[in-house]
């Protein structure tokens, strides 16, 4: 079998996702996710002009080799938009694999490990008030792990808040628009949130939230200890993650469980963190940490060191993103969580998609390969619409961390 082809479908059914299709001599082809949310359209540049030709001809059963091609063999490696691409072009060539050889992706990682994946959703409010009604009503359509964020008085935008009753889509149209933010009144306020959500649900739910990389380490560190009595399951981003040191402040303050890494690509961005196990879950997920060939890595080296998988899974990522990693976490013995945020519908017309939200959990079918397809006709139908995420300010207009 040999690649003859490939191409990048970029389309906008509420929101941009970009998608790579590597086609081969036998009729087989697969599906990549290639969306990075505020800079689709580098990743797509990258994959056309660079990758896509190196491609051609090559075995699309050699992932390995071809992994390390698009890896080692460009200079200028690692970063989001080189690494996205090289998941997009990971994820078709499991796919492939998996339909050549008629097998879902798990078969091809191990086999199960568990029969469904833990899933949590988000939750909000402009307030208190607000936040914990919308807990109660996700706790009512199944869900056992909830993320909680709420406006902060005194903050005009909060991160995870809508400003309306629309889903939560942090990408506006046009150029990035500037948001204040003020983290002493964030980190009065977070705590009392959490007191009251468990009060409202007591201790059957597990409970979520995300700093979104809004601390420095003695401020997490202050943060994480008094959310302690509340037992949350994880704190997410509660500092900037690149200072992976900046972790062993918070650890030796507090027993509050940590996920860090959404937006991280390699191994390299979680050595000091998995290695002194300054966390608990890594964030990074397939389409943007090196596909599939380069997190069972991660995740098995997270897994001596008792940390567990718990990959970002926002509607920022297409439904092949999503698929693929509900056939990794049904393999990979540490997994720990998954991040669901469901699409729109409008995203059902464009991918069939082969999973299932079920009681908390996300189950998948025995399709071959990953088991999403795309619908290429109606993709034209929604042509790509530029938005940016945020910026942040300080409340002096110090530009800070979004």
């Amino acid at each position: 079998m040999k690649i003859v082809d490939a191409k990048v479908i970029v389309c906008c059914p509420g929101r941009n996702f970009v998608t790579l299709k590597i086609m081969t001599d036998e009729g087989i082809y697969g599906l990549g996710d290639a969306t990075l949310n505020g800079m689709e359209k580098s990743v797509v540049a990258y994959l056309e002009n660079y990758c896509i030709p190196s491609l051609i001809g090559r075995d699309p059963g050699n992932i390995e080799d071809i992994w390390h091609y698009f890896y080692r063999g460009v200079y200028w490696r690692r970063g989001a938009v080189s690494m996205t691409a090289v998941s997009a072009i990971d994820m078709a060539l499991w796919d492939i694999k998996g339909k050549a050889l008629n097998t879902p992706l798990y078969n091809l990682i191990g086999g199960k490990s568990r029969d469904k994946v833990l899933v949590y959703c988000h939750s909000y409010g402009k307030d208190i008030a607000e936040a914990i009604n919308d807990v109660g009503k996700h706790i009512e359509k199944g869900f056992r792990a909830v993320r909680v964020q709420s406006g902060i008085p005194g903050i005009e935008h909060t991160y995870g808040v809508p400003k309306d009753n629309k889903p939560y889509e942090p990408a506006q149209i046009g150029l990035a628009h500037e948001e204040i933010w003020d983290t002493s009144r964030y980190l009065n306020f977070v705590p009392e949130l959490f007191k009251k959500v468990r009060e409202t649900f007591g201790d059957n739910i597990h409970l979520l939230h995300d700093a979104h990389h809004r601390c420095t380490p003695v401020e997490a560190a202050r943060l994480t200890k008094e959310l302690e009595p509340y037992h949350l399951f994880w704190l997410e981003d509660p500092v900037a993650g690149e200072l992976q040191e900046g972790l062993r402040l918070i650890r030796q303050h507090s027993t509050t469980p940590i996920a860090i890494g959404e937006v991280f690509n390699t191994i390299y961005d979680y050595s000091t963190l998995i290695t002194e196990q300054l966390i608990d879950f890594i964030r990074m997920p397939i389409v943007h940490g090196g596909g599939i060939t380069h997190l069972l890595k991660v995740a098995a080296i997270a897994s001596v060191y008792h940390i567990n998988t718990g990959f970002h899974g926002a509607t920022d990522l297409s439904p092949v993103n999503l698929a693929a990693s509900i056939h990794f976490n049904t393999a990979v013995n540490n997994f720990g969580i998954l991040e669901y945020m469901p699409h729109q519908e409008i995203v059902s017309e464009v991918f069939k998609t082969n999973f299932r939200f079920e009681d908390g959990y996300l189950k998948i079918d025995d399709s071959p390969g990953i088991g999403v397809d795309i619908d290429e006709k109606a993709a034209l139908k929604f042509p790509y619409n530029m938005a940016r995420l945020p910026v942040n300010r300080k409340t002096d207009g110090t530009m800070f961390n979004w």
